[in-house]
């Protein structure tokens, strides 16, 4: 029997306005992959963007390096980059993105990639584009960009987030390689603290940036911190300076069972917009 040749091809530098017009189509839950391709991803790291053409026009992408993140996928696009990369499973950590297009994409690679580490089935996507100073909601003034000599007090915060979400530690042994892409989000502007007598004791990231949106991550409150009503002003205050100098639709996803973040975020203006899904590996 004749095998159908696959599609999928690595994307190259020209490829890169047609791939930021389809993640446009729905910005919120392609921000990701659009922000590396205006990082240049497809000069400084060929490969990690799969796409599949249909009579000329680019049909769907694949993010596919550390993490597997599906754009316009659908079911029969999304069984041409499984076949694609299968054989890349000690590669990748996790596949995150629309819930309906992972569900798919794991459907495929499941049998040979799985048992999952977990699978966060509904993540509900969030955004807004109101500043919360127009809600009414109060700011917390003592939010603000860290700086690069507070790297080593954003550490520990960031590597508490971390191992609370995915539930083991960012990493074991040397700390440089974690630290370094610490650094670099600090280095951006894109890390925003509140310290106390030398403790950060809340923290937030903006992961992504393109096209006017951008999406936030890494949000963490210090344990004795939770329950007294600080995380909405906080949140308040980084979604402010976020829509003030880098973009003014900002979107993040959050686990369906952490009822307390929902709660903060709604509070802060966002609004549900679509559900993301992650497989952890």
């Amino acid at each position: 029997m004749l095998r159908t040749r696959n599609p999928v091809h690595a994307l190259s530098p020209s490829d890169r306005d047609d791939a930021l017009q389809l993640c446009a189509q729905d910005l919120p839950a392609n921000v990701f992959v659009a922000a590396r391709l205006l990082e240049g991803v497809l000069t400084t790291q060929p490969g990690t963007l799969l796409g599949l053409r249909t009579e000329g026009t680019l049909r769907s992408v694949c993010w596919s390096s550390a993490n597997l993140v599906p754009v316009q996928t659908d079911a029969d696009s999304l069984g041409f980059f499984a076949d694609r990369v299968r054989r890349w499973r000690r590669h990748c950590a996790s596949i995150l993105g629309p819930a309906d297009q992972v569900s798919e994409l794991w459907r495929h690679l499941g049998p040979t990639w799985g048992p999952a580490r977990a699978v966060r089935s509904s993540q509900p996507l969030m955004s807004t584009m109101t500043r919360p100073s127009e809600l009414g909601v109060a700011l917390d003034d003592r939010v603000r960009p860290a700086t690069l000599s507070e790297v080593d007090l954003v550490m520990p915060a960031a590597a508490q987030m971390f191992e609370g979400e995915i539930g083991y530690p960012p990493y074991t042994g040397s700390g440089a390689a974690y630290r370094q892409a610490l650094q670099a989000l600090i280095d951006r502007g894109h890390t925003f603290v509140v310290v106390e007598d030398g403790t950060v004791v809340f923290k937030a990231d903006v992961g992504s940036v393109a096209l006017g949106c951008a999406q936030l991550q890494g949000v963490w409150l210090h344990p004795e911190l939770r329950g007294r009503g600080l995380a909405v002003p906080m949140m308040a205050a980084v979604v402010e300076q976020v829509m003030a100098t880098r973009a003014k639709w900002v979107t993040l996803y959050v686990n369906d069972f952490n009822a307390s973040a929902r709660s903060t975020y709604r509070h802060v203006g966002f609004e549900d917009v679509g559900t993301f899904s992650t497989v952890l590996l």
